[in-house]
């Protein structure tokens, strides 16, 4: 058995305890993390502080991906794109003055949160088998 189909189990058997509550609990938790880790880093590399974008950075709902529980954070401006990826500069003439380069806020986010996650995801795991008497 290998590591993803155990965790696929645990996640399983987290589902089958309380309706998944606990599990949609957890990862509601971990996307407010995350967001507030992306807010943070989007603090630090945007720097037009009108707020709009930053009020636009959301944690979604927990939602079934594939067979499998997630979430999700993203942005609901509509330059948010253009701040993430890089855009091509134009003046109103359509002349081109440069690119300019992405800030990568929710790839960088994404990246740094990995390890804290998996720190909290053996803790929930561990909270699991405590509630089912495996440990």
């Amino acid at each position: 058995m290998s590591l993803n189909q155990l965790s696929k189990d645990l996640l399983k058997l987290a589902n089958s305890i309380n309706n998944g509550k606990d599990a949609k609990e957890f990862l509601r938790k971990s996307g407010n993390k995350l967001k507030n880790k992306t807010l943070n880093i989007a603090k630090v590399r945007v720097n037009e502080n009108t707020g709009n974008y930053l009020k636009s950075i959301k944690r979604g709902k927990v939602y079934d991906f594939k067979g499998d529980l997630a979430v999700r954070t993203y942005s609901t401006a509509p330059h948010a794109h253009l701040i993430e990826y890089g855009h091509i500069k134009k003046d109103r003439t359509g002349k081109e003055h440069g690119f300019q380069r992405g800030k990568h806020i929710f790839t960088t986010a994404a990246k740094d949160f990995e390890d804290e996650f998996y720190k909290d995801t053996e803790k929930f795991i561990d909270d699991v088998l405590m509630k089912t008497g495996f440990k």
